[in-house]
């Protein structure tokens, strides 16, 4: 058998995992980590906001796509706002400033490739997110929790 043979439809019972803080940048913003893919850097997660949230600017070095699933949010550089239902796409090399727009929660499932870069009102990095730091995240959670991680980089399950 080849390989890629031994590769299926991956089956996520997102209700299962964990909110995890997304911290350092906020204890008001979770996260669950739901697929981090190390072969195209993909990561894929949900993320649950105070509808008066402000992230970092950040920039992506990939493509981001978000499904707004609850509330609304927009970005400070741009006019429009992402509501209920709507889905936005990030072409790579994009730099914005994430705000929410409600005065509920925001929830959105994200699919990003590559890195974020989270910097400062002045530029200055802050830090950098991926495939890798997601994984950490999550991993580092689970063990601070006594949770059993799920394998979230397998192609098999």
């Amino acid at each position: 058998m080849m390989n890629y043979e031994k590769f299926t439809t991956s089956y996520i019972d997102a209700e299962s995992y964990p909110w995890i803080p997304f911290l350092p940048y906020s204890d008001a913003v979770f996260i669950k980590a739901l697929k981090a893919d190390p072969i195209s850097g993909t990561f894929v997660t949900l993320l649950k906001a105070p509808g008066t949230i402000e992230l970092p600017k950040h920039h992506h070095c990939g493509i981001v796509i978000v499904y707004t699933i609850k509330g609304s949010w927009k970005y400070k550089e741009h006019d429009w706002t992402a509501a209920e239902g709507s889905v936005v796409y990030e072409t790579a090399a994009s730099t914005h400033t994430p705000i929410g727009a409600t005065d509920g929660e925001v929830i959105t499932l994200n699919i990003q490739v590559g890195d974020s870069i989270y910097m400062d009102d002045a530029g200055k990095v802050l830090a950098i997110e991926n495939w890798k730091t997601m994984l950490e995240r999550y991993l580092g959670y689970c063990k601070g929790k006594g949770i059993t991680p799920v394998d979230i980089t397998s192609f098999a399950e």
